[in-house]
Protein backbone atom coordinates (compact mmCIF):
# COMPACT_ATOMS: atom_id res chain seq x y z
CA UNK A 1 0.00 0.00 0.00
CA UNK A 2 2.68 2.23 0.80
CA UNK A 3 4.30 1.68 -2.68
CA UNK A 4 0.74 2.64 -4.30
CA UNK A 5 1.14 5.89 -2.50
CA UNK A 6 4.46 6.26 -2.41
CA UNK A 7 5.19 5.75 -6.68
CA UNK A 8 1.67 7.87 -6.50
CA UNK A 9 3.38 10.66 -4.58
CA UNK A 10 7.02 10.43 -6.65
CA UNK A 11 4.90 10.68 -9.61
CA UNK A 12 3.00 13.65 -8.84
CA UNK A 13 6.64 15.18 -7.49
CA UNK A 14 8.57 14.75 -10.41
CA UNK A 15 5.65 15.11 -12.42
CA UNK A 16 5.46 18.96 -11.22
CA UNK A 17 9.34 19.40 -11.33
CA UNK A 18 9.33 18.07 -15.11
CA UNK A 19 6.32 20.97 -15.58
CA UNK A 20 8.31 23.52 -13.54
CA UNK A 21 11.49 22.82 -15.56
CA UNK A 22 10.72 25.03 -18.82
CA UNK A 23 9.59 27.73 -16.90
CA UNK A 24 12.60 27.95 -14.99
CA UNK A 25 14.64 27.70 -18.06
CA UNK A 26 12.51 30.51 -19.57
CA UNK A 27 12.79 32.40 -16.88
CA UNK A 28 17.02 32.51 -17.09
CA UNK A 29 16.65 32.28 -20.77
CA UNK A 30 14.85 35.47 -20.43
CA UNK A 31 17.34 37.07 -17.78
CA UNK A 32 20.20 36.44 -19.92
CA UNK A 33 18.76 37.70 -23.32
CA UNK A 34 18.04 40.79 -21.35
CA UNK A 35 21.12 41.08 -19.64
CA UNK A 36 22.72 40.57 -23.51
CA UNK A 37 20.34 43.83 -25.24
CA UNK A 38 21.33 45.62 -22.03
CA UNK A 39 25.54 45.32 -22.77
CA UNK A 40 24.26 45.67 -26.91
CA UNK A 41 22.44 48.94 -26.19
CA UNK A 42 25.38 50.15 -24.12
CA UNK A 43 28.07 49.52 -26.78
CA UNK A 44 25.52 51.20 -29.24
CA UNK A 45 25.25 54.00 -27.20
CA UNK A 46 29.17 54.24 -26.97
CA UNK A 47 29.74 53.60 -30.78
CA UNK A 48 26.96 56.72 -31.32
CA UNK A 49 28.77 58.81 -28.94
CA UNK A 50 31.80 57.82 -30.80
CA UNK A 51 30.24 58.88 -33.99
CA UNK A 52 28.74 62.12 -32.80
CA UNK A 53 32.31 63.20 -31.38
CA UNK A 54 34.33 62.52 -34.88
CA UNK A 55 31.17 64.56 -36.75
CA UNK A 56 31.91 67.14 -34.41
CA UNK A 57 35.60 67.37 -35.38
CA UNK A 58 34.73 66.77 -38.98
CA UNK A 59 32.70 69.73 -38.50
CA UNK A 60 35.17 71.94 -36.53
CA UNK A 61 37.84 71.04 -39.47
CA UNK A 62 35.81 71.77 -41.98
CA UNK A 63 35.14 75.34 -40.43
CA UNK A 64 38.94 76.14 -40.42
CA UNK A 65 39.75 75.18 -43.70
CA UNK A 66 36.71 77.59 -44.88
CA UNK A 67 38.69 80.16 -42.34
CA UNK A 68 41.63 79.46 -43.96
CA UNK A 69 40.37 79.83 -47.45
CA UNK A 70 38.75 82.88 -46.86
CA UNK A 71 41.76 84.27 -44.88
CA UNK A 72 44.02 83.27 -47.86
CA UNK A 73 41.50 85.32 -50.17
CA UNK A 74 41.39 88.61 -48.87
CA UNK A 75 45.02 87.98 -48.59
CA UNK A 76 45.05 87.93 -52.39
CA UNK A 77 42.59 90.28 -52.87
CA UNK A 78 44.54 92.75 -50.80
CA UNK A 79 47.58 91.94 -52.89
CA UNK A 80 45.84 92.55 -56.18
CA UNK A 81 44.31 95.61 -54.43
CA UNK A 82 47.97 97.10 -53.90
CA UNK A 83 49.26 95.66 -57.01
CA UNK A 84 46.63 97.73 -59.35
CA UNK A 85 46.93 100.87 -57.20
CA UNK A 86 51.02 100.75 -58.13
CA UNK A 87 50.11 100.21 -61.18
CA UNK A 88 47.86 103.48 -61.74
CA UNK A 89 49.92 105.80 -59.61
CA UNK A 90 52.57 107.94 -60.93
CA UNK A 91 56.13 106.35 -61.37
CA UNK A 92 57.38 107.99 -58.05
CA UNK A 93 54.99 106.01 -56.16
CA UNK A 94 55.10 102.99 -57.63
CA UNK A 95 59.13 102.57 -57.08
CA UNK A 96 58.29 104.10 -53.66
CA UNK A 97 55.65 101.32 -53.13
CA UNK A 98 57.62 98.58 -54.83
CA UNK A 99 60.81 100.30 -52.40
CA UNK A 100 58.59 99.16 -48.95
CA UNK A 101 59.99 95.54 -48.52
CA UNK A 102 63.31 95.73 -48.74
CA UNK A 103 63.79 99.01 -46.55
CA UNK A 104 61.73 97.57 -44.06
CA UNK A 105 63.79 94.08 -44.49
CA UNK A 106 67.18 96.37 -43.98
CA UNK A 107 65.86 97.97 -41.15
CA UNK A 108 65.11 94.41 -39.50
CA UNK A 109 68.61 93.25 -39.75
CA UNK A 110 70.39 96.12 -39.43
CA UNK A 111 68.68 96.09 -36.28
CA UNK A 112 69.39 93.02 -34.68
CA UNK A 113 72.80 93.21 -35.89
CA UNK A 114 73.19 95.98 -33.97
CA UNK A 115 71.65 94.50 -31.17
CA UNK A 116 73.74 91.56 -31.34
CA UNK A 117 77.27 93.60 -31.99
CA UNK A 118 76.13 96.18 -28.63
CA UNK A 119 74.86 92.75 -26.49
CA UNK A 120 78.73 91.02 -27.83
CA UNK A 121 80.40 94.40 -25.95
CA UNK A 122 77.62 94.14 -22.87
CA UNK A 123 78.51 90.29 -23.02
CA UNK A 124 82.10 89.98 -22.81
CA UNK A 125 81.93 87.54 -25.34
CA UNK A 126 80.66 86.91 -29.14
CA UNK A 127 79.35 83.41 -27.70
CA UNK A 128 77.65 84.36 -24.87
CA UNK A 129 76.08 87.36 -27.07
CA UNK A 130 75.30 84.52 -29.38
CA UNK A 131 73.48 82.91 -27.13
CA UNK A 132 71.43 85.90 -25.99
CA UNK A 133 70.15 87.30 -29.77
CA UNK A 134 69.82 83.91 -31.52
CA UNK A 135 66.60 82.56 -30.15
CA UNK A 136 63.89 81.30 -31.89
CA UNK A 137 61.99 84.00 -32.70
CA UNK A 138 65.08 85.56 -33.81
CA UNK A 139 65.80 82.35 -36.49
CA UNK A 140 61.95 82.33 -37.55
CA UNK A 141 62.43 86.38 -38.43
CA UNK A 142 65.82 85.65 -40.49
CA UNK A 143 64.37 82.29 -42.00
CA UNK A 144 61.10 84.13 -42.88
CA UNK A 145 62.75 87.15 -44.56
CA UNK A 146 65.32 85.04 -46.60
CA UNK A 147 62.89 82.70 -47.43
CA UNK A 148 60.89 85.49 -49.12
CA UNK A 149 63.75 87.18 -51.05
CA UNK A 150 65.31 84.16 -52.07
CA UNK A 151 62.79 80.98 -52.51
CA UNK A 152 59.94 83.13 -53.26
CA UNK A 153 61.78 84.88 -56.05
CA UNK A 154 63.02 81.86 -57.52
CA UNK A 155 59.73 80.06 -57.46
CA UNK A 156 57.91 83.30 -59.03
CA UNK A 157 60.45 83.40 -61.74
CA UNK A 158 59.36 79.55 -62.65
CA UNK A 159 55.93 80.03 -62.51
CA UNK A 160 55.64 77.68 -59.45
CA UNK A 161 54.29 80.52 -56.76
Amino acid sequence: MLEIVGSGLLGSIFGGLFRLAPEVLKWLDRKNERQHELSMFQQQCQLEAQRGSQKLSEIGAQRDMAVDVATMNAFKAAIESQTDMAKAAPGWVAALSASVRPIVTYALISTFLLLQIGMAINAGSVAEASRLVITPDFVSLVSGTFNYWLLNRTLEKRSLA
